[in-house]
């Protein structure tokens, strides 16, 4: 298969995930109904994502040129994918990738999102038959040649062990911080609640943790980010708040809510689902220091980093980690 069929493929397959064929359709709908996290609205969202930024045939050309990519794969490896199942199809990337550089891909879906990956690689099946030799899943992965696995830091160390002897891409917990200098327009914080709430917070680019001018006022931000109140219906996120708001009032700790979500002051920039740390700054020159250790920030949000909406927008090149996966591949 040439690497120009590989792209009218899989182009093909973004025009039937933005499409209301209502085989996909149930298929979503199964999604959310075994997985409660994947509320509708955030599997759209995925989908629209990785259909318009991934998949359109001008972004895959662009991103192909860019590592000088051979028509054909003359000595394909087989690359073992260890998914994860935080956000809908958050392993699409590295399918993707693998894919698209002329690799056998063999993954090892998150139980917790498992029904939108596998269909849609059905659906690559039907496209063209071949690609069961190039795309299949194993519940266990052994003797590939490389592997690339996303999970957290306990599982971290489980992939070092056993996929440590072999080319490898291991991921971690990351989150991602906003740097705010208190001029923001209400244009910017409206988009800066979608960083913060879509997904519920679950992402690697979800923005947990706000770094802020000494004397900020958080009325504006609470306010826009009551366009997310509608979480409160839905009991997994009521749970968490409920119970992270509990911790706090028994713990005597200053904390700020607009019923729906919980800020609260603490230097880590990992927070936990419905709550967002915030830490304050009095110079800017303290700002570079309080964005360490950068491993464990996916990206950063502000008037200097990306732009206020656009974390939840990755673009092809923008890898988990910032390692590059495509120059991984590659150099197999």
């Amino acid at each position: 298969m040439t690497l120009q069929e590989r792209i009218r493929l899989v182009s093909q397959l973004g025009e039937y995930m933005l499409s209301k064929d209502p085989t996909w359709e149930a298929v979503k709908d199964r999604a959310y109904r075994e997985n409660q996290w994947f509320i509708p609205e955030f599997i759209e969202l995925a989908v629209s994502n990785i259909a318009t930024h991934f998949l359109k045939p001008s972004a895959l050309e662009a991103w192909v040129t860019a590592y000088d990519l051979p028509a054909e794969n003359i000595s394909p490896k087989t690359v073992g994918i260890v998914m994860a199942g935080n956000i809908p199809l958050v392993g699409f990337h590295d399918l993707l990738s693998v894919f698209i550089t002329g690799h056998t891909a063999v993954i090892k879906p998150s139980s917790k999102d498992d029904i939108l990956i596998k269909h849609l690689v059905q659906r690559l099946y039907t496209m063209e038959v071949t690609i069961q030799n190039h795309i299949g899943f194993a519940d266990q992965l052994k003797n590939c040649d490389a592997y690339i696995a996303t999970g957290s830091n306990n599982s971290g160390r489980y992939f070092d062990y056993y996929f440590g002897k072999y080319p490898h891409i291991i991921r971690r917990n990351r989150t991602s911080v906003a740097v705010l200098s208190g001029n923001e327009t209400a244009a910017q914080l409206a988009a800066l609640a979608g960083d913060i709430q879509q997904y519920f917070g679950l992402g690697c680019r979800n923005i947990t943790q706000l770094i802020v001018p000494v004397n900020y006022d958080f009325k504006s931000l609470l306010e826009v980010l009551k366009q997310y109140a509608h979480f409160m219906d839905y009991h997994k996120y009521k749970h968490n708040y409920d119970y992270h708001l509990a911790l706090l009032i028994m713990g005597g700790k200053y904390y700020m809510t607009n019923d729906s979500i919980i800020l609260t002051e603490n230097n880590s920039p990992f927070s936990p689902v419905s709550q967002v740390h915030y830490r304050y700054y009095t110079d800017k020159e303290e700002i570079p220091g309080m964005l360490e250790p950068k491993e464990d920030i996916q990206c950063f949000v502000g008037e200097d980093y990306l732009a206020f909406g656009e974390a939840q927008r990755p673009s092809l090149f923008d890898y988990p980690d910032g390692v590059d996966t495509m120059a991984f591949l590659k150099a197999l």
